[in-house]
């Protein structure tokens, strides 16, 4: 679990996070939306280790990140998992490559530990025969398929990941968020997603955050988003007129 206090980070005298208290549920996907600008990759980056909090607390598994040592802020980094926006792969590895890179920069496990987990990861991911396919290689479904097998190689307690859908057509992006919910269940992995596809709030938002302007203006499930009279969360969520079909569909109870 994640906990968040009185979040706040500042840059100058810009305050982008304005006082966030909010909770991440371990084994479900918890999703974070908001327009652009509203604190979502600010926010990501707290949680992540990469920006120190100006004021307020993160709590991992009940331990205050604040008063973590060197040693204890690099020991959870290696329970975290990264999916990046745009995969992130090295290019000049093979798939294989990119999988073992935490495992060689994070553990000591040999040759025969080290290959034995990528199969197993890859079978997950359902890309099996891909280890010597370079990423120019495979389409960008199967990149970002690489890009969890490499974020959860390591077992992780805590897996975030940064517009995973993006650039994929609407089939591909639904068969990557059933898969990162389907790998959260199964591990009890603590899972951050910010995300601005609707699709995917409605399919495994679990837990839903909307931030607006650095704070958060609302949060619930997938089904309370369909009920709630935030005008700025309905704004956001039915923006294109197919989700407000959706929408009017529902009122009208068809």
């Amino acid at each position: 679990m994640i906990k968040v206090e009185n979040l706040h980070k500042s840059f100058g005298d810009v305050n982008v996070l304005k006082g966030i208290d909010t909770q991440f549920i371990r084994g479900k996907t918890n999703l974070v939306i908001g327009q652009s600008g509203s604190g979502k990759t600010v926010f990501l980056k707290c949680l992540l280790g990469l920006f120190e909090p100006t004021k307020g607390d993160i709590y991992f598994d009940d331990k205050t990140y604040r008063d973590f040592s060197v040693k204890q802020r690099r020991e959870l980094r290696k329970q975290m998992g990264m999916v990046f926006q745009g995969g992130a792969l090295f290019d000049s590895m093979t798939v294989e490559e990119n999988i073992k890179f935490p495992l060689r920069m994070f553990t000591k496990q040999s040759q025969a530990e080290m290959q034995n987990r990528v199969e197993e990861v890859l079978d997950r991911v359902n890309l099996d025969g891909a280890n010597q396919k370079f990423p120019a290689e495979i389409s960008g479904g199967m990149q970002k398929r690489v890009s969890i097998a490499r974020a959860i190689v390591n077992k992780p307690k805590f897996l975030f990941c940064d517009e995973p859908n993006s650039g994929l057509d609407p089939r591909t992006a639904t068969v990557i968020d059933n898969l990162i919910q389907e790998i959260t269940k199964e591990n009890q992995i603590t899972t951050i997603i910010n995300t601005h596809d609707m699709n995917s709030v409605f399919e495994i938002g679990e837990k839903i955050i909307y931030l607006q302007d650095g704070i958060l203006a609302w949060e619930g499930t997938k089904d309370e988003i369909h009920k709630t009279d935030n005008k700025a969360v309905t704004d956001f969520v039915y923006s294109s007129n197919l989700f407000r079909k959706v929408k009017i569909a529902q009122q009208k109870g068809y």
